[in-house]
Parts: C-alpha cells; sequence; structure tokens
C-alpha cells in the first residue's frame, strides 16, 4: 500500500488516466465506465477503477504541478506496476493556430522547473511521448469535429508566471501550449521504461486572452477521453462505453 494513493495491491489496471482535478476523475469514472470502483479518497485525490468495453482501466487524481504529479506517477510505477498513463487536462495555448477547445497533443515537453535539471546534473533531457500512444490518439482525434495539434508544450512550475514574457519567447520557437504536468510525466515514464502521453484541451488562449466556461471545459473534456482511451485501447465503436 502506497503512502498518497492507500490502494491494495491489485486495486489499480495497469492502465491509467490522470487527470489533475480530483472531482475530473470522479466525473471520468461515473461518465466513461462500466463498475467504477473508488479505491482511494486519500487527501481528497481520488482514484477509480472500472472498466471500458471489457478493457480495465483507472483514473487518477493528479493536482497541480510538477512535483504533485510526480508523486502519483512513482506511486503508480512502481508499488502498483502502471504500465501506461495518458493525462487529460487542460492547457493555455501560445500558438495563433489554436482556438478554444482545440486538443493538443504533446509530442515533448519543455519545461522551467528546476527538477531535470537536478536530476540529470545540468544537462538538458528532451521528455517525450510514447509513440505509439501518440499515433493512436493522432488516429482518434483526426474523427473529432476539432481541431488536433501535434507538438511541444511548455511544463510550468508557475500558474501566475512572474515572467510571461518567456512563454512569448517559446511560442517564437514553436511550443503550442502551456501546462504544468507533462514534463514530469514523459521523465519518469522514461525511467520506469513506461508508456505516458499528454492529451490536453485549451481551455484559455494566453496570447488572445480568450477563455472558455466551466460547462464547455467539460463538454470538451469528454471528447478528449475518449482520445485517450482510444489511444491506449485501440479504436472500435463511437460513444461513451
Amino acid at each position: 500500500m502506497s503512502t498518497h494513493i492507500g490502494a491494495a495491491p491489485g486495486q489499480v489496471a495497469p492502465h491509467v488516466l490522470m487527470p489533475g482535478d480530483p472531482l475530473r476523475a470522479r466525473w471520468i469514472a461515473e461518465t466513461f465506465l462500466e463498475d467504477p470502483v473508488c479505491y482511494s479518497e486519500v487527501r481528497g485525490m481520488y482514484g477509480y477503477t472500472g472498466t471500458w468495453r471489457g478493457h480495465r482501466v483507472s483514473v487518477q487524481g493528479s493536482g497541480m504541478g510538477l512535483p504533485s504529479i510526480s508523486i502519483y506517477l512513482t506511486e503508480l510505477f512502481v508499488d502498483y506496476d502502471v504500465q501506461s498513463v495518458v493525462r487529460v487536462g487542460s492547457c493555455g495555448a501560445l500558438s495563433e493556430e489554436l482556438v478554444l477547445r482545440d486538443l493538443v497533443i504533446a509530442s515533448g515537453a519543455c519545461t522551467d522547473s528546476s527538477v531535470n535539471r537536478i536530476r540529470f546534473e545540468g544537462l538538458d533531457y528532451a521528455p517525450v511521448a510514447d509513440f505509439d500512444l501518440l499515433r493512436r490518439a493522432y488516429d482518434a482525434a483526426a474523427e473529432l469535429p476539432v481541431t488536433t495539434k501535434v507538438g511541444l508544450v511548455l511544463s510550468s512550475d508557475s500558474f501566475y508566471h512572474p515572467r510571461p514574457e518567456l512563454s512569448r519567447r517559446m511560442a517564437e520557437y514553436g511550443v503550442l501550449a502551456i501546462e504544468m504536468e507533462a514534463s514530469a510525466l514523459y521523465t519518469l515514464a522514461a525511467q520506469h521504461g513506461r508508456q505516458a502521453l499528454a492529451v490536453c484541451t485549451v481551455s484559455d488562449h494566453i496570447l488572445a486572452g480568450e477563455e472558455t466556461t466551466p460547462e464547455e471545459r467539460q463538454q470538451t473534456f469528454g471528447d478528449m477521453v475518449g482520445v485517450a482511451l482510444e489511444a491506449m485501447f485501440g479504436r472500435g465503436p463511437r460513444g461513451h462505453r
């Protein structure tokens, strides 16, 4: 039993969807999974296991930021032998090619965090997605009536950044969007030899100063979860279940 998840052995499935918001984890489980069972409420960070089209899958909240997701990922990989994780979250667009509610599939993750600089003793490690997951996610998203872009994201330690001009510099070099977790996800998956992918919905546009309503976020969030599940398990009939 791990420190922060606290599930018994066998309660967590080998494949995990990972939203930041624990309430979104509950919504995903209740909306997409058959017979979801809550295996953790430790610190209010809900985790559920159920089935999707006959496949056993878990949904685990991660909290916000690289330090928080790193705790939950390490326990998932080490204590529960999880084999693949797909982050399903929101992001702020940095590219003029993106509009609200578009999907961003992160092929790699830049970061302003010092976590990897410490880990690699000053070397610049480039964390990237699992290609098979990415390819299947892109194929699934291609059938949706929403634009999907594949490219770099910026995983930032700061939601209210004291140097917003640095994000604009990233945009000049082709970074599509900013979020707070993908760099840690890809790094820890590489360390443990597991599969990982981040699929994000554009909830606000940094350059244009636009944002979605909570209702709009939830509606598009459903599309993103469907893409993530099909990336994990392959194609099948459309619909939630």
